[in-house]
């Protein structure tokens, strides 16, 4: 297997780049940020439980499978408040500089 690198000026946040941005906006963009990498873990932890019988002594059932997608949901949105996998920063740098090109 070949050792996949990220160049690091994609991690690291761009300073000083949203400085007409007021502060509402960057905590708009923020949450949006947030939002759509809570989605995105969502759907990829769908499958991981896609597979999964609900049928035995403890098994939900049908209303197991029924609310499933609710509790993938909330699994993603707490995995973003604790950190995340680091993908709502640079989604958040991004919209930034669509932000001040608009301007």
């Amino acid at each position: 297997m070949t050792d996949l690198s990220v160049p690091t000026d994609l991690i690291r946040p761009v300073q000083g780049l949203a400085t007409g941005v007021a502060d509402a906006t960057k905590t708009k963009i923020k949450e949006t940020a947030e939002a759509f990498e809570a989605s995105f873990l969502s759907q990829m932890l769908k499958p991981m439980f896609e597979g999964l019988s609900t049928d035995g002594l403890f098994g939900g059932g049908q209303a197991e499978a029924t609310w499933r997608s609710f509790l993938l949901d909330e699994m993603a949105k707490k995995t973003v408040a604790a950190g995340g996998i680091g993908l709502a920063g640079p989604v958040m740098n991004e919209m930034l500089k669509m932000q001040e090109g608009a301007q």
